[in-house]
């Protein structure tokens, strides 16, 4: 989609609605935002009306405009891609830790400080 931010890239590592919600608007106007998730997927999936199991239409709506990929941050496999997508962005989406989450996003700033000193990317606190 063309727009003002086309040709930026974002990591979206939001859940729940207004974080998702603030990078949706991000790709409305054209930048590349590509959601992760974790293999049990985002808690919104199963809120409102739907035509198929996990895809509520309230995650519809808050998700559009993003490509998304599902990643398990807690396995250092998964860490790893997270890592290599975060090279190639401009900026990267997160929201204060939920439950269960603190433990991989304190992983994943000890990666990206450990193994980029000089780190293009920079993190967005939404």
């Amino acid at each position: 989609m063309s727009g003002p931010l086309e040709g930026v890239k974002l990591v979206d590592l939001s859940n729940m609605l207004m974080a998702p919600y603030a990078t949706q608007i991000l790709g409305d106007m054209g930048a590349d935002v590509i959601k992760i998730e974790s293999p049990d997927g985002d808690p919104i999936r199963g809120i409102g009306p739907m035509r198929h199991p996990g895809m509520g239409a309230i995650f519809r709506n808050a998700n559009r405009s993003k490509r998304s990929l599902v990643l398990d941050l807690k396995k250092p496999d998964g860490l790893a891609a997270l890592l290599d997508l975060l090279m190639g962005s401009g900026c990267t989406g997160h929201q204060s830790a939920a439950a269960g989450t603190a433990a991989p996003r304190a992983r994943l700033r000890e990666g990206v400080r450990c193994q980029s000193t000089h780190h293009p990317c920079r993190a967005v606190r939404l």
